[in-house]
């Protein structure tokens, strides 16, 4: 590893809010740097010093330098006026708040300089301040929203949290829209204290509403993107011209008589894993995880690889997918359809009888796919229903359900963790409406396949490491000893305990002993918001929440840009050991890997973000029928206007502010998630359960508004339900993705949320 690579890990490692200054040897030894690190690992921190990106404070301790006179960061903007500062080059101090009426007009993802100033000293710490003071580039300049009319005036509301205001525009009929469409506006001039918001539309999505409407804002909002350009389907075209059944490479090894199997979900159109099983003598086992060679069909440097690193993900929303590929690549001969010739990268891994890996060997192979399942299909089989089955199918999926069981048994003694979150499905009608949600399909197939793609994704990652080959690793860090804190603190008002310094499998421990208990919610919830969120990186930090030292996402090439790379790189592994000449792809830097790495975590959440917002929508729309219903609650966060709760059965967080709670004081400790009513002693805290009434929705700010079923206290009114902040607030995370097992899926052609943060 470079020390430029080192230099990001040391400033995201000492900025952390519970970072305690370290002379630098002991700055490595609790950043757990290996001994043939150390040199890269000094030369990052001298470089750092020296460009003064970090100090060295008393006894030559390193810690991140004050904030400067005037800084440069991304401004994130609050609804109340007030916002923050998120500076490009960390300090010591963070985030620095922008008060109301000093922000200068800035929206969430302008780039700002901003003027930092001293408020004096609170608790021995200085209070710094931010002023705007220039609006060095605009973050957004499209939006997205509901045409309206008023007083002879038109405009927009802008869906989402960004902008906060309406949009006038002048001349809505030149692009023949109405009111009430749904729309994009290029603001022209934005608003400030003195001005309003200007813009004209330039493009008309549909009436508002409408569920290709919702989707097509979604994508406008996002920024993700449209149709391939022609050059790359050209590229594409040529990619399968050159694929030819009958003249297959000689130097793959020829599997197709092997029996293989795909498992996916019922309207899944892309396969790209499948599996076999096999006995071995002496009690061992072989599993072959055989995965869809789209590197031999997507050249490096070509017009179609730019354009999948571009991507770098395929995105799945409700009743529609956006893929890194085109489809006659992605869904045709890259996909392992069954009974069809198709090129894969292989994996084997033999097994004893405890599940321990004894050996591991990689090829690159053909094969057929024996039959294609879907994941009812496999519990009925192993439930018995085998149907018209072949016997060799049923064997196979048996022999997998047993080995796969085997291997869950060993990651848990390993330290793996296991959350269990409800999530649900959601319902079309034939129009495309959300009509209902379902629970989603946890049935064992999906925790089978899961389990064999991290043993295949951990196993290559180990090899690319013994031969010393830079790739790009999905990391999952540690969880921060300030997140940590805050959990022990949280779970112990619930009773229960965790070390000063938990472990893998304190948290293990904690899981099960609250499994099937009442307070099993919040202390999931809890556990996962303690964790960090995985990303790509070149560096060895390992996969925490799967106890793994190596791990990379090599199983959904067809997918995710980053599983490509590992392809290219295990091919070069591969014809190395075989000798053979045929010139194999580039190795790629360090560098060069970071940064892919940092955008293909970029598009991944921004994936994620559109995923879950038309999610919420198609699920506010549904409530917007149901306002005034009752709902069994639970409560998912505090903040200092309320109670955040969650309907059970739609899994959508709503607001219930303080005032409704009853006449009271109540003290809000956001901390640890609890609210106390000073004259009552009433006390709510995250996990509780609490049955509320829909009373609003409003679908541009995306928000529910909630008040108790029945009175919880004193009487209610507009004086009531005062509330004193003893911590920060925020708004509680959104977990979970569906998987369906019905006709009609939220999200087609994907395997599951977990395999895919994983």
């Amino acid at each position: 590893m470079s020390s430029e690579s080192f230099a990001e890990r040391i400033l995201r490692f000492v900025g952390a809010g519970d970072y305690e200054p370290r002379e630098v040897h002991e700055l490595a030894e609790t950043m757990g740097i290996g001994a043939d690190e150390v040199g890269d690992f000094h030369a990052a921190c001298k470089a750092l010093v020296k460009t003064g990106r970090v100090v060295l404070g008393a006894q030559n301790a390193l810690t991140l330098p004050p904030p400067p006179s005037r800084l440069r960061g991304q401004f994130r903007a609050n609804p109340r006026g007030f916002g923050f500062v998120i500076p490009d080059e960390r300090n010591s101090h963070g985030d620095l708040f922008v008060p109301p009426g000093k922000t200068e007009g800035a929206l969430t993802g302008d780039t700002v300089e901003a003027r930092v100033l001293r408020r004096g000293k609170r608790d021995g710490k200085m209070v710094y301040e931010g002023c705007v003071v220039e609006i060095v580039q605009r973050g957004e300049s499209r939006f997205v929203g509901e045409l309206m009319r008023r007083v002879r005036r038109s405009y927009v509301i802008p869906d989402g949290n960004t902008l906060h205001v309406p949009i006038f525009v002048g001349d809505p009929g030149a692009k023949g829209a109405q009111t009430g469409d749904q729309v994009v506006v290029e603001v022209q001039e934005y608003p400030s204290e003195k001005r309003e918001a200007r813009g004209v539309i330039v493009k008309v999505l549909g009436p508002r509403g409408d569920p290709d409407v919702e989707t097509l804002s979604i994508i406008e909002q996002h920024g993700l993107p449209g149709d391939f350009p022609a050059a790359v389907l050209r590229d594409a075209r040529k990619a399968v011209g050159r694929f030819d059944p009958e003249k297959l490479e000689v130097d793959r090894e020829d599997l197709q008589k092997l029996t293989t199997l795909t498992i996916d979900p019922d309207d899944a159109r892309d396969f790209d894993d499948a599996i076999s099983v096999r006995p071995l003598e002496s009690g061992l086992v072989e599993l072959g995880v055989h995965i869809a060679d789209v590197a031999h069909f997507v050249r490096e440097g070509g017009v179609l690889d730019t354009e999948a690193r571009w991507r770098s993900n395929s995105i799945y929303l409700p009743r529609a997918v956006i893929p890194m590929l085109p489809e006659l690549l992605s869904n045709g001969v890259c996909s392992l359809q069954e009974r069809e010739p198709r090129l894969t990268k292989s994996a084997f891994l033999t097994y004893d009888r405890k599940g321990n890996v004894k050996k591991v060997r990689f090829a690159n192979t053909i094969i057929r796919s024996s039959k294609r399942l879907t994941y009812d299909q496999a519990s009925a089989i192993l439930g018995g229903r085998k149907g018209r089955i072949p016997v060799k199918v049923v064997a196979t999926l048996q022999a997998m359900e047993k080995l796969a069981k085997t291997i869950h048994r060993r990651r848990v003694r390993k330290g793996m963790l296991e959350l269990d979150l409800p999530d649900i499905e959601l319902v079309f009608d034939k129009d495309g409406r959300v009509v209902d949600v379902a629970a989603e399909d946890s049935s064992f197939p999906h925790k089978m396949i899961e389990m064999f793609m991290v043993e295949a994704n951990e196993a290559v990652s180990r090899k690319l490491s013994e031969m010393k080959i830079a790739h790009l690793r999905r990391v999952h860090d540690t969880p921060r000893p300030a997140a940590a804190l805050n959990l022990i603190r949280f779970i112990k008002m619930l009773g229960y305990e965790l070390p000063e310094h938990p472990d893998r499998f304190d948290y293990q421990a904690l899981l099960k002993k609250v499994k099937g208990r009442e307070g099993a919610f919040a202390v999931n919830l809890s556990v996962l918001r303690s964790m960090q969120a995985a990303e790509y990186a070149p560096v060895k930090l390992g996969h925490y929440a799967l106890a793994s030292d190596a791990y990379c996402h090599f199983t959904s090439p067809i997918r995710r840009y980053p599983d490509l790379l590992i392809h290219r790189a295990l091919d070069r592994v591969i014809r190395r050991e075989k000798k053979q000449r045929r010139p194999a792809s580039q190795s790629m830097s360090v560098e060069e890997l970071a940064e892919i790495g940092k955008l293909c975590t970029q598009n991944e959440r921004r994936a994620e973000a559109a995923e879950r917002e038309l999610k919420l929508v198609l699920l506010l729309r549904l409530l917007e029928a149901k306002v005034g219903e009752r709902f069994e609650g639970i409560v998912t966060g505090v903040a200092n206007m309320g109670l955040f709760v969650q309907l059970r059965r739609y899994l959508i967080d709503g607001l219930l502010r303080f005032e409704l709670l009853g006449d009271d004081w109540w003290e809000v400790d956001v901390r640890n998630g609890c609210v106390v009513g000073e004259r009552s002693g009433r006390r709510f805290k995250m996990g509780d359960r609490l049955d509320v009434v829909v009373t609003g929705v409003s679908l541009p700010t995306r928000q529910v508004q909630l008040a108790p079923s029945k009175p919880v206290g004193g009487s209610t009114g507009s004086a009531a339900g005062r509330s004193r902040r003893t911590g920060r607030s925020h708004s509680p995370q959104k977990t979970g993705r569906a998987k369906k097992k019905r006709s009609m899926r939220s999200r087609p052609g994907r395997r599951g949320r977990s395999q895919g943060r994983r």
